[in-house]
């Protein structure tokens, strides 16, 4: 029987464990995170106002209650934890399904004064992830600027004009909810520096702004105008030609007077960050102008806008793994379907799926087909890995080598904490927002 590693329990991972039960009967998956709480981005990034998406825990939980696929939890893989040597020495091969765990940065001057952070950053505050710092992001701010037009800066945006009354029936953590409820921000700028036809988010989320209430969203239409694709909309592939037609209905439409205001902004590329005292106070920003490539070029005139909150989302990056090949070009572990390269040489027993194997791109159901390709070469290369001897009890030997796996029942004490948490707050489930409540929750209640 073959034993299989599958590190990283998102939506990558789970599909890859599902692959290789369905494609192999004589296949055993044990699904490693290090968190306690598996299914990754679905639990800690997507927004918890979108619970349509968020349902798809459910789909994940039924591949992880699969009787050949087990879910442990905590269990850190490399540094700090098990060794990546003596996983390979428990498994029979080891699949890496581990996201692009940073952001890519704007490299300018002024980005890391307080108050500048990461999309994600933000993110996983509000959405409970257990490493994230409540570092007072909405402090003394009135203004904020989102750096990017992808479907995280619509998320980000919404959040910060979202209210109390729309907050509190998701299972953001109450701190979040708290500081966001009580925030005085009533200016979001959505700030991107190519033209509205070369925007990466989705029409749904886009217009989802516009449903916002007390919140009116503005386009100005002289600043978009440049932009070919928005002049004449016929010629552009149909999600970016609904993505202007949504636009061109905030940019006919004048301001309703609301408390809060979005304004979506284009062709403005940001080359520093203004400090305010010890604070970040502004965004410098140069006017940019179609080059007629596809990309833009500076124009030498500048706008500065105000914020005390900046967030930037330009896109994510993979960070190197102890062990594996790294391309830093491209972020990514070097395969070929799904096979670790090393100089160019596969090496046996060493897989990747997900965004460390093909770069942050895609919908979640892209993992599907990604998750399928690894999963094929896994089982291709089955009876050469299979002549190697592994522990018959692979749960012994991860506590061997120093770690103390969350087990399904571990994990599903936490959910149950986290019901009796929102039901004392007279709310629905509430995230358990710290490294210590959930380790706490995961054991206490198993004991019981």
């Amino acid at each position: 029987m073959l034993r299989v590693a599958v590190v990283g329990s998102g939506p990558s991972g789970c599909y890859t464990a599902q692959s290789l039960v369905q494609l192999d009967s004589q296949v055993r998956v044990d699904v490693l995170d290090r968190l306690p709480c598996p299914y990754g981005l679905v639990r800690y990034g997507v927004a918890p106002d979108h619970e349509k998406i968020k349902s798809l825990q459910n789909n994940l939980r039924a591949i992880l209650e699969h009787d050949r696929i087990r879910f442990l939890g905590g269990v850190q893989a490399g540094p700090g934890g098990v060794p990546v040597a003596r996983l390979r020495e428990i498994y029979h091969a080891v699949v890496y399904c581990v996201g692009a765990a940073t952001d890519r940065r704007l490299g300018i001057p002024g980005e890391d004064l307080p108050g500048s952070w990461s999309a994600t950053q933000f993110v996983a505050w509000y959405s409970a992830h257990p490493d994230a710092v409540d570092d007072r992001f909405l402090r003394d701010a009135r203004s904020a600027v989102v750096i990017g037009v992808g479907n995280v800066a619509v998320d980000v945006t919404r959040m910060l004009a979202r209210g109390l009354a729309e907050l509190s029936p998701t299972d953001m953590p109450q701190a979040a909810l708290t500081a966001l409820a009580a925030s005085r921000v009533t200016e979001i700028h959505m700030v991107g520096r190519r033209g509205p036809s070369q925007a990466r988010f989705t029409t749904k989320e886009l217009r989802e702004l516009g449903t916002l209430p007390k919140t009116d969203v503005t386009v100005d239409p002289a600043e978009v105008a440049p932009d070919p694709g928005y002049t004449d909309p016929s010629a552009l592939p149909a999600p970016q030609r609904r993505n202007v037609e949504a636009l061109r209905g905030w940019a006919g439409a004048p301001p309703g007077g609301a408390p809060r205001r979005i304004r979506l902004r284009f062709f403005l590329r940001p080359v520093a960050l203004l400090a305010d005292g010890d604070h970040v106070g502004a965004v410098r920003f140069e006017r940019t102008a179609p080059d007629g490539r596809g990309g833009v070029t500076g124009t030498g005139r500048y706008e500065d806008i105000e914020a005390q909150l900046v967030l930037r989302s330009v896109g994510y990056r993979g960070v190197p793994l102890e062990g594996l090949p790294f391309d830093t070009t491209t972020g990514t572990v070097p395969n070929l379907a799904g096979r670790v390269l090393r100089e160019g040489i596969v090496t046996p027993g060493q897989y990747v799926a997900g965004w460390i194997k093909r770069g942050p791109t895609g919908v979640i159901g892209t993992n599907r087909p990604c998750a399928k390709e690894t999963a094929t070469s896994v089982l291709e290369d089955a009876p050469s890995l299979a002549l190697k001897d592994v522990p018959q009890d692979s749960l012994t030997a991860l506590r061997a080598a120093g770690t103390d796996p969350v087990e399904w029942l571990g994990w599903q004490s936490i959910e149950r904490a986290e019901a009796e948490l929102g039901a004392s707050l007279g709310r629905g489930v509430v995230k358990l927002a710290d490294w210590q409540s959930l380790l706490n929750a995961a054991h206490h209640n198993v004991l019981q």
